[in-house]
């Protein structure tokens, strides 16, 4: 019998990372969590330890205090757990060779050293950190080819491509549909949007979310995020992609043939179900993912997005059209905009205002270095928190 399958969930105890482990408890016989990677949540990763029982475990905040306990017990038996502090030690970690697969689902630009070392160690990645092609995406992709690392999508929309992809040749494709689901704003106008409160934006009609990918869901960055992650991941071309509103989030992406077939990938809203896709591709055992029920009426909406009153769908489009640090550049300033709303520091509208003023005011490179692109991250965060409302 085989051995399972090792992996190293990164961000166990957020929303992807504790569906991630919902899929390797359902496949315990291929699936074994070898490494744990939390930020500061150290009382939930000490009971991922203990059910897990990894090799190791990192708290990521520096000033995290590690359990007293150094040992994972489950099952009434128990093993040494090597425990760590500090997000710098990850990427050595996940370029042991005992480590197969990566799960990368830290939030936000913090996630790409790691995304960085599994794709230059090789590895299966399993990429819920849509930042790291963001910021870097022509580097890392150039850097997968040369060292035959797998990166296969987590986010919704691109494992629905990865999926629709298989049914054709890449060069038969005339252009992927990313859909988006509208966040709790939908059908709101602009004037509607200025009294809008943190509480407001965290209420997400269909995903259950962490509060910075809600506040994205909300202002529809995430969806030029996705856009430019799929420039990246699938080598599209700018009018290669298009978006449009889904509000029952089951339609999660389409891809249009040159023949005029259109191929989609339908399910539940459940992340489970594209983490064992990522996790086990190309098998497609039974989960514990929602399944459909094709006994009830179901009604399915596509609409076209209002790019009026979300503004950051055409930041998206511009950033993919320009190339170079527009990515970095938009994906700084928006996290920093956005825990600025969040700490109630600026209102909702702002946000995409701020990424656009620093957007339009960088430095632009057509070509960066990851060095260059770190630099001007941090340029874009100094300029958004600066930034006066």
């Amino acid at each position: 019998m085989a051995a399972p399958t090792s992996i190293a969930v990164l961000g166990s105890t957020g929303s992807i990372g504790t569906s991630c482990l919902d899929v390797i408890r359902a496949h315990s016989a291929s699936l074994r969590a070898a490494g744990l990677v939390a930020h500061r949540s150290a009382e939930r990763l000490c009971q991922q330890v203990s059910e897990f029982q990894p090799d190791w475990a990192v708290l990521g905040a520096p000033d995290a205090a590690l359990p007293a306990s150094r040992v994972g017990i489950s099952g009434g038996s128990a093993r040494q757990v090597a425990w760590h502090r500090g997000l710098e030690k990850v990427p050595k970690l996940i370029q042991n060779a005992e480590i197969d697969t990566v799960v990368c689902a830290m939030v936000g630009a913090a996630g790409l050293p790691a995304t960085w070392a599994a794709v230059d160690a090789g590895k299966r990645v399993a990429l819920a950190n849509k930042e790291s092609l963001v910021v870097a995406g022509s580097l890392i992709m150039r850097r997968a080819v040369e060292t035959g690392a797998a990166v296969i999508p987590v986010d919704s929309e691109h494992s629905a491509i990865y999926q629709c992809l298989q049914s054709g040749r890449r060069t038969d494709v005339r252009r992927v549909i990313l859909t988006a689901s509208g966040g709790p704003f939908r059908g709101f106008s602009k004037d509607q949007l200025r009294d809008v409160t943190p509480e407001m934006a965290l209420k997400h009609p269909t995903w259950n979310m962490g509060p910075k990918i809600s506040v994205d869901s909300a202002t529809m960055m995430n969806k030029a995020l996705e856009i430019i992650e799929a420039k990246w991941l699938f080598g599209l071309a700018p009018d290669e992609i298009s978006v449009v509103i889904h509000p029952q989030s089951y339609v999660h992406s389409l891809v249009e043939f040159r023949d005029g077939s259109v191929i989609s990938q339908m399910s539940p809203p459940d992340m489970r179900l594209p983490i064992q896709y990522a996790l086990m591709f190309p098998l497609r055992p039974d989960g514990p993912a929602r399944k459909p029920d094709w006994t009830k009426p179901q009604t399915l909406e596509l609409l076209p997005p209002d790019f009026d009153a979300f503004p950051a769908l055409r930041l998206g489009f511009e950033a993919v059209q320009r190339g170079g640090t527009c990515g970095a550049v938009l994906n700084a300033a928006n996290e920093v905009a956005v825990a600025r709303f969040l700490n109630r520091e600026m209102p909702f509208f702002r946000i995409t205002q701020v990424v656009e003023d620093v957007l339009n005011h960088h430095q632009f490179d057509a070509q960066p270095t990851m060095e260059q692109l770190l630099q001007i991250d941090g340029w874009a965060r100094e300029e958004a928190a600066r930034w006066k409302t």
